[in-house]
């Protein structure tokens, strides 16, 4: 069954009685394709960029959860939701990817942010790459960010180094929410930072940090673009008592009724197919599952991340109005990969799920729920893995008024959607070091209601996992030794990638795996396996 057509509008009432419960690219050109703005306003549009961690593809209201997301589901009725949008299947290289418009192995975070002395291995930002904040500035922008860095541990690689005004937030990955993991670093701006034990919950400490900064820039004549990247609901599972709380019940129902609703959900909003089953189970039945308790408290304390986060964004909004400001900025919200599946048991034995003496993940099964109805997870390049909601609001411009956009994007996108909405040019070099030319593609065009000349196809890889999507048409594999074969899958029949049909279509497997050959070798790929090697 082929997709719904490429806007389908969907009533207010609609989006909220869906809610569930919440009241390769081979850029052939290279170019962005800037469309400018035809009558710019006084004071072009602030931009606000919003990124959650670890979280699954269903996982919101408007994506058919029962998490209450009442504030995210606003910015998607009053805007676009996109039912094809990527990133780059783990944290890292999305941030990458986002930053600087281009692949993170050119960017040099191919993999995370370990040093491997190898071009596309770096485990920083290099110099042939310029991020959306170098180039937003140049244009006269304000750049603010606040949240999880990921993309350099060490100075010069810190977010003040590389573009922007000011910076609050922790450099590192997950921590405890509560505190600063030990090994873990934060900064505000140049400076490291240490929260004050007892004080310090890390979801909020991002937004104050956001709103603090909204309210001193947002009456200037200079539009600001703010960076607002938030560790929630990546694990540890932290979450205030008050939050869990309201999912505490929700959750014993198990998370084979729980996928099932949120499947039946996401038929009825028009967001997947009825023709697209439901992929097996991945792990135990609830039935056969032990202790049960404690594992709907795991769902219930993610699930009140998420609800923090939404509360957040709630206050971030609020904010945007009172200083006059929500009518003339764009908001962008996204996810940096799929459902985590990693299994982590820290902490202090015996203490309670959310607390601070605690420290653990929510396990498969529920990673599994996040992705509905989509296939495996974080890290993974099957549909599961690389698949994120993305919500576009922007009054008085995005006027699809909760419509699905069946667009093909990708994260990319967003440097060169930033730089159109901007006026801003992308240079040729920085700093005497060659840019290497953007690879994503400006979704202002469709923003506006229109069209735009698509990807050729999109490429991914990240330890040994590989994929190319050109069209419906995808294929996706492992590299290894000797590796595992391409499977080929009809995305737009099949999206649940369960029927694979690399066996009868020979000519179309030659054609894409020769694309993502040309792909890897133009972006230094080096699979892991090959690394492991080469240090072994």
């Amino acid at each position: 069954m082929k997709q719904p057509a490429r806007l389908r509008t969907y009533s207010r009432r609609d989006l909220f009685r869906f809610a569930g419960g919440a009241a390769a690219t081979l850029s052939l050109g290279r170019a962005f394709g800037m469309s400018g703005l035809p009558h710019p306003p006084a004071r072009r549009p602030n931009i606000i960029v919003i990124l959650a961690d670890d979280m699954g593809f269903s996982d919101l209201g408007c994506y058919g959860s029962e998490i209450m997301t009442p504030n995210i589901d606003r910015l998607a009725s009053r805007g676009m939701r996109f039912s094809q949008a990527y990133n780059m299947a783990r944290c890292c290289p999305t941030r990458a990817a986002l930053l600087t418009g281009l692949y993170p192995h050119q960017a040099g975070v191919g993999w995370m942010v370990g040093e491997e002395n190898l071009p596309a291995y770096r485990g920083f930002l290099g110099e042939s790459c310029v991020t959306v904040a170098e180039v937003l500035r140049a244009a006269g922008y304000t750049t603010l960010m606040s949240g999880k860095w990921h993309v350099g541990e060490k100075r010069p690689h810190w977010p003040c180094d590389r573009g922007f005004d000011e910076y609050f937030g922790l450099i590192s990955g997950a921590s405890s929410y509560w505190a600063l993991s030990d090994g873990r670093v934060m900064a505000r701006n140049n400076e490291p930072y240490t929260p004050e034990p007892g004080a310090f919950y890390m979801t909020d400490a991002f937004t104050d940090n956001a709103i603090e900064l909204i309210g001193r820039h947002a009456p200037k004549p200079k539009p600001f673009f703010l960076y607002l990247a938030y560790t929630a609901p990546h694990w540890p599972l932290h979450a205030w008592e008050d939050d869990i709380r309201k999912y505490r019940e929700i959750y014993t129902k198990g998370w084979d009724d729980i996928r099932a609703q949120r499947h039946k959900r996401m038929r009825d909003i028009g967001l997947v197919s009825a023709g697209w089953p439901l992929p097996p189970r991945s792990g135990a039945a609830w039935a056969d599952a032990e202790h049960k308790d404690e594992l709907a408290l795991r769902m219930a304390v993610y699930a009140a991340q998420i609800d923090r986060m939404d509360q957040n964004i709630g206050r971030v909004m609020a904010k945007l109005e009172q200083t006059g400001q929500a009518d003339n900025t764009l908001v962008l919200f996204l996810a940096d990969n799929g459902g985590c599946a990693e299994k982590v048991e820290r902490g202090k034995p015996g203490a309670p799920t959310g607390t601070p003496d605690s420290f653990c993940s929510y396990g498969q099964p529920w990673a599994n729920v996040s992705n509905t109805p989509l296939r495996r997870f974080k890290r993974d390049t099957e549909e599961g893995g690389i698949s994120t909601p993305l919500i576009a609001y922007w009054p008085g411009v995005v006027a699809a008024g909760g419509a699905w956009c069946t667009e093909i994007t990708h994260v990319i996108d967003i440097m060169p959607t930033c730089a159109d909405v901007a006026g801003a040019t992308y240079p040729a070099e920085r700093n005497g070091n060659a840019i290497t030319p953007c690879e994503g593609l400006s979704l202002l065009p469709v923003l506006r209601g229109g069209t735009r000349a698509g990807h050729p196809a999109l490429c991914w890889e990240h330890e040994d996992n590989r994929a190319v999507r050109q069209g419906p048409w995808k294929i996706v594999g492992k590299a290894g030794d000797p590796g595992e074969p391409w499977e080929l899958y009809n995305i737009d029949d099949d999206r649940t990638e369960l029927n694979n049909l690399a066996a009868s279509e020979p000519a179309r497997m030659e054609t894409m795996t020769a694309i993502y050959d040309e792909w890897a070798a133009r972006c230094n790929v080096a699979p892991l396996y090959q690394r492991r090697k080469k240090t072994a």
